[in-house]
């Protein structure tokens, strides 16, 4: 080039210079056009090295030039999306993931002010939620949550907040849209946002990213909303090219779902980190390991939610500025989109899982606190019981926890102030027989002369696994048995919180068996257990203290009346008449029918009037019930019927030991102890029998000894009219049990409660040996009763 050659085009650059952009459109040479073509220009008015060189998307997919089919596409494209994705295509590598923490980290100086962006978030999910070309159903239930949520964003502080927020939010709404139809760099787009943003926190730096993108992805589509009905909407519709893309939904609808997905993706991990922002400090603290990996990793998921966040203003903006046509056509940017939100709810699953950690961390805390605040609260003195029991029941006082027996309506706590509360406390499931005797014991307690029904109330309190799912059919049966009670019960089990289920377990000792925890007037316990003492005395055993159980026993010897009182009136009626009477149980009917045939012998070649009774047996409730089949159908003896008497019997047996050994007393220094615990040991070991002169109890003996007795009645009847029989029988008795003692066996179920650390054989009294056992009786009922 000459001298004047150069001086003529250094005078041509500073004429150009000088112009303005539109200058610079409208004045173009005929070279600048071919080479410096403006965005429009290579749109509408291609040249055609244009075509070559600067092809418009559409003539790429349908006008290829030879040198098009030569060339890379990717090298002759020079829209914006298209920059982005080729930047993005393999998202980042490990060693690129480290980097761009340290990155993002240079750029986080927060100054330490906070605020909450709950209400901003919500605002935002609202736009966001409403800009939708399609109903999704989830969307459906998060704008069901946000219009169900409160609405803070009329409120006077939150309007102050947001002016405050309004430069920085439409600064950044610049950002993105201007690099976004530049064609940036995605990174380096997210890193100047983060810059902007470096003095708030990882959580604002989000919400105000989402707020700015809101506003360009709102205002878009309330423009393809009102377009049809406003005409200032319309005008500004047709310049965005809206109408022509709605017209055409129907091919966009995978790349608009794709969008949409990645808007959900982005709404929930940001959800899921003002959560993170909202956890109570006073619970959880940073040295909580899933707190600390959780804050590890949110400036990560920050990050790439804010690169998501430029991702989808790319697609708007492409949308609206290179058309419909591109859309369709260019299927790669659909495919990052999915890219991006399926690294998103990766994110989203592991943040959720340190979330819930969390939660579970706070939840232990806050029901520690719980527990120790209701063990505190039966520390203290009370004027009445209203504390405890809502302690109990339930602490909030718009709740009506109760339901009333006899009504079925339900009805608020303040129906039990100031009275005896018997706190009946099992599992959802009740045996029937169990219910049924209790039934009858409260209903004679409600009509008897002594005005026991102003003395005390009966609330049943269930007691469910948490953890379990609580069905609809659990549900109708729990209905079911609340429905036959005539006292009052908790509304539903829901209503008993975790704290209270581990005092109960804790502190009561509740292990699915029922137990009847006594609170007097002012809430203090005056027994943690008075089951045993209503099975062995009824309402008699009010007010049902430890002092009152002792006073009972005082007044009990080893007598008939102790083992069937409350069960059947015949047999006392055979008593007060002064007959012999045999109680005998087992299920061995074999054994059955040689003890009632040789005892009916002896007692006929003694001349003594014989009532023999069988009892059954604490378990095996079927082959109970075959024997007592056969009992009845051979003429054997007299026998229960009814299993429920059957089962009574002996849960009153067991009460008893249970109630001795709660009040320390040992078979060494108790006789009647020692009998009752013997008795109870030959029931787990076959047959036995309890035979009576009266009310007068003469022998306690198992079936291997007992039998041989009458069998071997001739060896011993000359001692019957010096001694008398009883005498006589018993002594015999005694040699041959000297001679075969069976071993003595208690069983605790591991449901039972407290269990005492040492018994005493009531033979020899030696301390016992402990052994774990598994046993199954193959009773359905029961095992469903329990569980």
């Amino acid at each position: 080039m000459n001298t004047t050659e150069k001086a003529m085009a250094e005078q041509l650059a500073s004429k150009l210079s000088n112009l303005t952009p539109t200058q610079q459109v409208i004045n173009q040479t005929p070279t600048q056009q071919e080479y410096n073509p403006t965005p429009t220009q290579q749109v509408y008015n291609p040249t055609p090295t244009q075509q070559v060189i600067y092809p418009t998307p559409i003539q790429q997919a349908i006008n290829q030039t030879p040198m098009q089919q030569v060339l890379k596409p990717e090298l002759l494209t020079n829209n914006p999306l298209h920059q982005l994705i080729r930047r993005d295509r393999g998202m980042m590598t490990m060693s690129d993931d480290n980097m761009m923490v340290k990155q993002i980290h240079a750029t986080h100086a927060p100054d330490g002010r906070e605020f909450d962006v709950r209400p901003l978030f919500q605002l935002i999910e609202d736009i966001l939620n409403r800009a939708t070309l399609v109903a999704d159903p989830s969307i459906s239930a998060v704008q069901g949550r946000i219009e169900a949520s409160e609405d803070r964003t009329h409120q006077g502080s939150f309007i102050s907040l947001l002016e405050s927020l309004s430069f920085t939010i439409d600064r950044i709404s610049c950002e993105i849209a201007s690099k976004s139809f530049g064609g940036g760099d995605a990174h380096a787009t997210t890193l100047s946002i983060f810059n902007q943003l470096s003095t708030y926190s990882w959580d604002a730096k989000l919400v105000l990213t989402l707020a700015a993108f809101a506003v360009n992805y709102g205002e878009f589509w309330l423009l393809a909303q009102i377009y049809s009905s406003n005409q200032l909407a319309k005008s500004m519709a047709i310049l965005k090219q809206v109408p022509l893309i709605l017209e055409h939904s129907g091919p966009l609808k995978p790349r608009f779902d794709a969008l949409n997905n990645l808007i959900k993706a982005m709404m929930d991990v940001s959800w899921c980190i003002i959560q993170f922002k909202q956890l109570p400090l006073k619970y959880i603290s940073q040295d909580v390991p899933a707190l600390a990996t959780a804050m590890t990793h949110i400036p990560t998921a920050v990050y790439w939610t804010i690169r998501s966040v430029v991702a989808c203003a790319t697609q708007i903006t492409t949308l609206t500025s290179m058309g419909h046509e591109y859309w369709i056509s260019a299927t790669n940017e659909a495919w990052e989109l999915s890219t991006l939100a399926h690294k998103i709810n990766s994110i989203l699953d592991f943040l959720k899982k340190q979330l819930d950690l969390c939660y579970q961390y706070i939840d232990e805390k806050l029901d520690a606190e719980t527990f120790q605040k209701l063990q505190n609260l039966f520390q203290s003195v009370h004027i009445d019981n209203m504390m405890i029991l809502r302690a109990l029941i339930c602490p909030k006082d718009d709740v009506l926890p109760l339901l009333e027996g006899s009504t079925k309506r339900r009805v608020n706590i303040d129906v039990l102030r100031r009275k005896n509360v018997l706190l009946l406390i099992s599992g959802p499931s009740i045996l029937s027989d169990e219910l049924s005797i209790l039934e009858q014991i409260y209903n004679e307690s409600r009509v008897s002369g002594n005005r026991m029904e102003n003395q005390y109330e009966i609330v049943w309190i269930p007691v469910v696994d948490r953890s379990v799912v609580w069905t609809n059919e659990m549900q109708d049966r729990f209905e079911t048995l609340q429905a036959t009670m005539p006292w009052y019960s908790v509304y539903t089990p829901k209503l008993i919180q975790r704290p209270v289920i581990r005092f109960i377990k804790e502190v009561w000792h509740f292990r699915n068996k029922p137990i009847l925890v006594v609170l007097d007037p002012q809430g203090k316990v005056v027994s943690p257990n008075a089951i045993h003492m209503m099975w062995i005395w009824g309402s008699t055993a009010f007010p049902f203290t430890s002092l009152r159980e002792e006073a009972l026993w005082r007044e009990q010897t080893w007598r008939l009346e102790l083992l069937i009182d409350g069960i059947d009136p015949t047999i006392l009626n055979w008593a007060k008449e002064g007959k012999f009477i045999y109680l005998y149980g087992g299920t061995d009917i074999e054994w059955i029918r040689k003890f009632t045939t040789t005892a009916k012998t002896v007692a006929s070649a003694a001349r003594i009037p014989l009532e023999l009774v069988y009892v059954g047996k604490s378990n095996k409730r079927e082959q109970v019930r075959k024997c007592i089949t056969t009992i009845i159908v051979e003429k054997l003896s007299y026998c229960w019927q009814d299993l429920a008497m059957v089962w009574f019997f002996w849960t009153r047996l067991e009460s008893m030991m249970f109630s001795k050994i709660q009040l320390g007393m040992t078979v060494d220094v108790d006789p009647m102890l020692r009998e009752i615990k013997k008795l109870i040991s030959y029931d787990k070991e076959g047959g036995w029998a309890v035979l009576s002169k009266g009310s007068s109890v003469f022998l306690n003996g198992h079936s291997s000894t007992v039998l041989p007795t009458f069998i071997q009645y001739n060896s011993w009847k000359d001692d019957v009219p010096p001694k008398g029989f009883e005498i006589a029988c018993v002594d015999y008795h005694n040699k041959l049990r000297s001679d075969s003692q069976p071993c003595s066996r208690f069983e605790f179920p591991s449901n039972f409660g407290k269990i005492p650390d040492n018994i005493k054989c009531p033979e020899c009294l030696r301390i016992m040996e402990k052994y774990i056992t598994f046993g199954c009786c193959h009773d359905e009922n029961a095992f469903n009763a329990l569980y």
